[in-house]
């Protein structure tokens, strides 16, 4: 069996995506005068979401050994794989599995050919293979082999079975002697044999439970070295240090690009009447959507997708998929005429990633939320929190946020300035979303759940959400809310959990994750 790549919305949308990711590489420019390369990368609300990001190679593993009868002697361990015809049934198992789950996959899943593992030589000889991860089956076979199956350059998930298939004799060996715990000295006096590998990177039988495994695995795998243009440099609200913290810890990539660089090429867009032609008929396509309504100077909205694609061009020209802006609230507003806050919702609605004020204690759970979900994250204030109640609002928010449908919006000027263009996005009522509020940068994160129960129309920023926190809610009286969350639509909690502590994140959960 070759290698399975299989994406279920990245098939959907296969043709728009590679042409995206050409133009996101591509340094090349057309003449202005005919609206240079923005037409090749047009503004399209038909496009499929572009889920992007890179593939987490996985190499599934199946441990067993083959054990001889001996008369009158226990001669084999428990377990239902114990002869070549077993294993080989086993193998072609979990290989349909594997592309069941492929095929239902948020992002680029690569499954490598399963591969049959009874000895210690045997194990050495898989990790010469180059991969991402390891999903490791052990049926049977020794403590030793499994060591040697588990190896520390990269993460490893252990799939035993109770009911799934044939039971495996480590579904009952597994134990704290073996895992690491969150309990100190469970393991006893010696360490846990198989270090750092966690209870919970164990699965039983449970494909779903593999899967956000392996979607926490992706999201963390995209968040490390990740490129990001920061447009007049980063910084972190109430923490100096993020931005080093973001370089450091999760090996982020920041190109600064300063104002007095993009002036100029403001200057020299808005006096192009080829892209200032395209840039209007972009917004009279985005203002027919349904459910969009304009209470605004339409200029403004014109102006915001000027800055859409002259923020694309920075993109490409620094090979980088995601974007942010410092001073968005001021610098950026008599050089174009309006506000960033629509420009960064329309990127964030076409696949790509980007984030308001440039706060690197936010963005990096931004980034990997993202990934989990495959749709757009919402960056946002918070309030104080009561009976449960907790208010989120900014001004820069996506509308595509289950990346295919488009909410009811009204555009409006920007609340602070009462300037330029932003978005008042709608979010259906009854909707789960997850939240991440991390600690400014010290490398602790709050995870939680929550249910939108209305969209007020309070004097604050523009896009607002009434939400119902699921879990503890109390808790957050004592935690930081006065600095930027990040909310997504759907229940991401465990995969988040799990990226995080893979990163080396403390994760704490109010909901019971």
């Amino acid at each position: 069996m070759g290698c399975t790549c299989l994406n279920r919305r990245e098939l959907l949308g296969a043709t728009a995506g590679t042409a995206l990711s050409i133009a996101l590489v591509s340094r090349a420019a057309a003449p202005a005068s005919e609206g240079g390369d923005w037409r090749a990368q047009a503004w399209d609300p038909d496009r499929p979401f572009r889920i992007g990001g890179r593939p987490l190679r996985v190499q599934p593993v199946l441990m067993y050994q083959v054990p001889r009868k001996r008369e009158a002697a226990s001669w084999k361990s428990w377990g239902g794989v114990q002869t070549e015809e077993a294993a080989g049934q086993e193998i072609e198992r979990i290989t349909r599995e594997l592309k069941a789950l492929a095929d239902q996959a948020v992002g680029r899943l690569e499954f490598l050919p399963a591969v049959k593992v009874r000895s210690v030589e045997e194990a050495a000889a898989v990790h010469r293979a180059e991969r991402d991860a390891d999903i490791v089956y052990p049926a049977t076979g020794s403590g030793d082999t499994l060591q040697a199956c588990v190896t520390r350059d990269h993460p490893v998930i252990l799939f035993v079975r109770h009911r799934s298939g044939p039971i495996y004799y480590w579904y009952e060996a597994l134990s704290s002697r073996y895992l690491a715990t969150d309990e100190p000295g469970a393991a006893g006096p010696a360490a846990p044999a198989l270090g750092n590998l966690s209870v919970d990177d164990v699965v039983v039988d449970d494909i779903t439970d593999l899967a956000w495994r392996l979607r926490g695995l992706y999201g963390a795998r995209n968040l490390l070295g990740t490129r990001i243009v920061a447009l007049g440099g980063p910084w972190g609200k109430y923490a100096p240090a993020a931005p080093d913290v973001a370089r450091q810890k999760h090996r982020i990539e920041i190109v600064e690009t300063t104002y007095q660089d993009l002036e100029p090429r403001i200057q020299k867009t808005m006096a192009d009447t080829g892209r200032m032609s395209l840039a209007a008929r972009w917004a009279d396509r985005f203002l027919s959507l349904p459910g969009t309504k304009l209470q605004t100077d339409k200029s403004f909205v014109v102006n915001a997708f000027m800055l859409y694609g002259l923020f694309k061009e920075l993109m490409r020209e620094n090979g980088a998929e995601v974007f942010t802006i410092k001073d968005c609230m001021r610098t950026i507003m008599p050089m174009s005429r309006t506000t960033a806050c629509l420009t960064l919702g329309l990127l964030n609605d076409e696949g790509l990633l980007a984030f308001c004020e440039s706060d690197f204690v936010i963005i990096p759970a931004g980034i990997l939320l993202r990934h989990i979900a495959g749709t757009p994250v919402f960056l946002h204030n918070s309030t104080f929190p009561h009976k449960g109640i907790v208010t989120c609002a900014h001004c820069a928010a996506p509308r595509r946020m289950n990346a295919q449908r488009y909410e009811p919006t009204a555009i409006m000027t920007h609340y602070e300035s009462d300037y330029g263009a932003s978005s008042k996005v709608d979010i259906p009522e009854g909707t789960e979303v997850t939240f991440i509020d991390p600690e400014y940068a010290t490398g602790r994160w709050l995870g939680f759940k929550g249910k939108v129960r209305g969209n007020p129309q309070y004097e604050i920023c523009r896009s607002q959400q009434d939400v119902e926190i699921l879990g503890n809610w109390r808790r957050l009286l004592t935690e930081v809310r006065d600095s930027h969350w990040v909310m997504v639509y759907g229940d991401h909690l465990d995969a988040a959990g799990y990226a995080a502590r893979k990163l080396g994140i403390r994760w704490e959960s109010l909901s019971g994750a």
